[in-house]
C-alpha cells in the first residue's frame, strides 16, 4: 500500500495506482528470473493495431520497442504499460527476456512459436 509520512512520524494510506506490468517486471528483477512473461487479450504486439496497415510483431531489440513506443504506436492505457515493462527486463541484466502473449497461447509463446519477445543484450 503506498503511504506518504506525517509530521510525527507517522505514515498515512495514500491514493495510488499500481500498475501490474511494472509490478511484475519489479518481482521478476528481485527474483533475478531470466524471462518475464506478460499476458494479455492478443498474440502478438502489433504496430498499426485496428487499421489497414496492421503489423504484428515477432521480435524486438528494446530500442525498437522504444523507437515505435515514442511514435506513438501502442495504446498508452493497454499495450505501451507492457511494451515498456518489457523493455526495461530485457534490459535490465544481459541475456534476459519478455514475452507478450495471450494466455492461451503462453506455452507456444515460451517455446518460442508465437509471442512478441523483447530481447536483451
Amino acid at each position: 500500500m503506498p503511504v506518504t509520512p506525517t509530521e510525527h512520524n507517522h505514515l498515512k494510506g495514500a491514493a495510488a495506482v499500481i500498475d501490474k506490468d511494472f509490478a511484475a517486471e519489479k518481482l521478476a528483477e528481485q527474483l533475478d528470473a531470466d524471462e518475464l512473461v506478460i499476458l494479455t487479450a492478443v498474440e502478438k504486439v502489433a504496430v498499426g493495431f485496428g487499421t489497414d496497415h496492421e503489423r504484428w510483431l515477432d521480435t524486438l531489440t528494446p530500442e525498437e520497442a522504444t523507437q515505435l513506443a515514442d511514435a506513438g504506436e501502442f495504446g498508452a492505457g493497454s499495450m505501451l504499460p507492457k511494451v515498456q515493462a518489457a523493455c526495461a527486463f530485457a534490459q535490465s541484466k544481459p541475456g534476459r527476456r519478455a514475452l507478450i502473449t495471450l494466455l492461451e497461447k503462453a506455452a507456444d509463446g515460451i517455446a518460442g512459436k508465437t509471442g512478441t519477445a523483447i530481447l536483451g543484450a
